[in-house]
């Protein structure tokens, strides 16, 4: 933010810190409007004292408590880390469940984008052939097989974009029928599913791994291909007898691509209602500037979405666990809330396995960018979701519309909040776009669904300025609104899903690696 006057920003009337907004922080002796003197250097993001904070009192973010004071803090301070104490989490138990009771948001009609319809429903925002795999033994195969599908059978279908590995590292040395299993299992199954791949399933396999091709695409659950009536799973096994050579595998993919580029390539856009968009938003690399630029911003967008009727997908448990009660009060239903509560309990068990709680989620970055733990965090990652009633819940891997899961509204994706499992998670849900919010910055991509990204700084927006598709930090500087941000974020998504519009991480080709969630053990 370029301005010489020194600026705090406080995010609700209850709150007795804020957080410096200048950027480059504040040194000390600095005098606001208010009269209040800052004793130390501040850094941008950063808290400071607006009143003495005796020793034990609550220490209040966004209204809620965000820790507790260790030591006397005196007006003016630097209000860190290390000067509090995290409060525990809340108890499951005792939650206002399906209480909140706000007007329906308002239909929002007429709004299209130009998709490729799918069979089963859904609608792609690209045209991709997919290659899964059944264990990571075969990766280095199938990346010099896309590197001749590109090469020589592509420029034979233009109409399709291009084709991606669902890479991954599973398949065999696991404990294939521990209870868990199931996780990693249904994610890559769903992940050949997405909507961006137009049903056509291709399998790449070894032959003696535990993860059998029948396993993971078990008779019925490819619904295009059952729709048209050829259901029997396509699978290329390296260690077939036929195979002599290495050139006869790679043939053998490539003979197998083919078919799927020609139906593939068949395809067309053509004009599909905002309803068919299917949104994850995600945050990675956060700062104290997410929770009051991006993420708002993002909220506001997602409430435009779902008065669309479209489906926007929140996640990351971790970062939305100390406001469970903010979620289950926002609940459409009991039972919606009762989904919510064991998802959380479900991960505090896990977390409890590997000896650590929650408070292991904040990183350096988040710490240096103004969070000084992850009760702060949740609470502005939470305003991702916006205010529509929570309409359903999804466990890890699941998949939208499958055995009774939600398929419309605000759903909440139960998964880590590693940006890349999260976004893994995400896409075997159904998501066919990403809108991804950083303040310290990340050079984020998926190579199968479009990510757009947003900046909660100018700084940011400047420095990054060919990574970062929209700049939220205008709303710190008064350059912009919470809802123009919003609002640019959903016109910019329609013009994305169309294929008018390239995102930066698209246009430089950045594709972060798939990631599972495998809680299981390894063996």
């Amino acid at each position: 933010m370029s301005t010489a006057a020194p600026l705090y920003i406080r995010m609700d009337e209850r709150d007795n810190v804020a957080i410096v907004a200048n950027d480059g922080g504040l040194p000390a002796g600095t005098v606001f409007a208010c009269g209040l003197a800052l004793r130390d250097r501040v850094p941008q993001g950063h808290k400071v004292a607006l009143a003495d904070l005796p020793v034990g009192s609550a220490v209040r973010r966004y209204g809620v408590t965000i820790g507790v004071a260790e030591s006397d803090i005196a007006a003016g301070s630097w209000v860190h880390e290390r000067l509090l104490r995290m409060p525990e989490a809340r108890s499951l138990d005792g939650l206002p469940v399906a209480t909140a009771r706000t007007q329906p948001l308002p239909p929002l009609d007429g709004h299209v984008f130009d998709g490729y319809r799918n069979a089963d429903g859904t609608v792609g925002t690209r045209n991709l052939l997919a290659i899964s795999s059944t264990v990571q033994c075969v990766t280095g195969v199938i990346d010099y097989a896309v590197r001749r599908i590109r090469e020589e059978l592509l420029p034979r279908f233009p109409n399709v974009d291009d084709v991606v590995s669902l890479e991954h590292a599973y398949g065999c040395g696991v404990a294939i029928d521990a209870p868990d299993a199931p996780v990693p299992i249904r994610t890559l199954r769903n992940l050949a599913l997405n909507p961006n791949f137009g049903g056509e399933v291709m399998v790449v396999s070894l032959g003696c791994e535990k993860l059998q091709p029948e396993r993971l695409m078990p008779a019925g659950t490819i619904p295009i291909a059952d729709l048209r009536g050829d259901a029997q799973l396509d699978v290329v096994c390296l260690q077939d007898d036929a195979h002599v050579g290495f050139e006869s595998m790679i043939e053998s993919i490539l003979r197998s691509a083919e078919r799927h580029l020609e139906r593939l390539n068949a395809r067309r856009r053509e004009p599909c209602p905002a309803s068919d968009l299917v949104v994850g938003v995600q945050c990675g690399g956060s700062d104290a500037f997410s929770g009051l630029t991006a993420n708002p911003a993002v909220g506001h967008m997602t409430d435009l979405l779902v008065r669309a009727g479209a489906t926007v997908m929140f996640s990351e448990v971790t970062e939305v666990r100390d406001a469970i009660d903010q979620l289950t009060a926002r609940a459409a239903t009991p039972e919606v809330a009762a989904a919510l509560v064991e998802q959380m309990a479900w991960y505090d068990a896990y977390l409890a396995r590997g000896g650590v709680d929650r408070s292991a989620n904040t990183t350096p970055g988040n710490k240096k960018g103004g969070l000084s733990n992850i009760v702060e965090k949740a609470m502005g990652s939470i305003v991702k979701s916006g205010s529509a009633p929570v309409a359903g819940v999804l466990a890890p891997g699941q998949r939208l519309g499958e055995a009774g899961a939600p398929r419309k509204g605000l759903v909440f994706a139960a998964t880590p909040a590693s940006d890349f499992v999260c976004g893994t998670l995400q896409m075997a849900a159904g998501m066919n776009l990403h809108v991804f919010t950083t303040g310290r910055g990340t050079p984020y991509g998926l190579a199968a669904v479009p990510v757009v990204k947003v900046a909660t700084r100018n700084d940011l927006a400047r420095r990054w300025h060919d990574l970062m598709d929209v700049n939220a930090g205008r709303i710190a500087s008064g350059e912009a609104t919470i809802e123009d941000v919003g609002r640019e974020l959903f016109e910019l998504l329609l013009e994305v899903a169309s294929g008018r519009r390239e995102t930066w991480a698209e246009r430089w080709k950045l594709h972060n690696s798939l990631a599972l969630f495998n809680p299981a053990p390894v063996t």
